[in-house]
């Protein structure tokens, strides 16, 4: 895809203007294999320190280093000891704000993302955002890459914006801190959107047990 990657300054900007703006955008991602895109249906804003539920609320650290600037890169990090998210990170250097990628509907490379996922249905091959690194084959490495430069492997297209009628928001999936936040946004009735799951909370072994 030869589009023009969206421009840095639509990432500097407040994380909950970016987030709703970037459904119906495209994220493709190049690979020896060939190229895959998603147009994307769903995302979760996180506002860095100034929210508990940000993996920088506690600060800079090597994991979530890239999230502290500049904006339009990717954040990547591994989650649960098996998948991998990736986030945009927005606003000026130093605010560490990013734009969880939750979910989205295949529009390029769908062969290649099925053999991703091989047992995945088409609607569920990036539905989710464990899936939808996988369908686009990214990982670790891809931590730090700058999704605006025309020449980088991962990068952001224009695509079509969603339409604002279409857009809705609620709290956040899965997190237990600041979770009533309404800062997850998708497009109504997309069937590539994910189903919202309220945080749980582990249950702890007792002691004694391996």
């Amino acid at each position: 895809m030869t589009a023009t990657p969206l421009p840095r300054d639509f990432f500097d900007r407040p994380v909950d203007e970016v987030a709703p703006a970037l459904l119906g955008r495209v994220l493709v991602h190049a690979t020896p294999e060939g190229e895959a895109a998603v147009r994307l249906t769903e995302v979760e804003a996180y506002a860095g320190p100034l929210d508990p539920a940000s993996h920088s609320y506690r600060g800079r650290t090597p994991r979530n280093d890239v999230m502290w600037g500049p904006p339009g890169h990717a954040y990547v990090y591994f989650t649960y000891g098996m998948h991998f998210c990736v986030n945009l990170v927005c606003g000026p250097d130093g605010m560490s704000s990013a734009v969880l990628l939750r979910a989205g509907e295949i529009v390029a490379g769908q062969d290649l993302a099925q053999a991703r996922r091989p047992r995945s249905s088409v609607r569920d091959l990036a539905r989710g955002p464990a899936r939808l690194c996988q369908a686009l084959a990214i990982v670790r490495e891809h931590n730090g890459l700058d999704v605006c430069d025309p020449a980088s492997t991962l990068r952001i297209l224009d695509g079509v914006p969603a339409d604002p009628a279409t857009v809705r928001t609620g709290p956040r999936t899965g997190v237990s801190s600041a979770k009533d936040t309404p800062w997850r946004f998708w497009i109504d009735g997309d069937p590539s959107v994910s189903p919202y799951r309220e945080h749980v909370p582990r249950k702890r072994r007792p002691a004694g047990r391996a």
